[in-house]
């Protein structure tokens, strides 16, 4: 006789099996959509996070700096 561990097992495998189906639904999900963590290389950034591009251009935009700042400012930031 198992003593009742039987049911313990059956309930400890059943858990499991779910774990790994919700575990495997969650990679399955992340690799159709591509999601990736922030701070992973590669990881697309959120809507609406202004890029130092975007930023400088607005600025030049606004008439806070010239074109000679806007370029030389925008050339180091596409060597860097």
């Amino acid at each position: 006789m198992m003593y009742g561990y039987g049911t313990f097992w059956g309930l400890f495998m059943m858990a499991l099996l779910v774990a790994a189906l919700l575990g495997g639904g969650w990679l399955i999900y992340r690799a159709a959509t591509g999601a990736r963590p922030p701070d992973q290389p590669g990881a697309p950034e959120p809507p609406g996070t202004p890029t130092a591009e975007r930023v400088l251009a607005e600025r030049y935009a606004r008439g806070e700096i010239d074109d000679e700042e806007y370029h030389h400012r925008l050339a180091t930031l596409r060597r860097g």
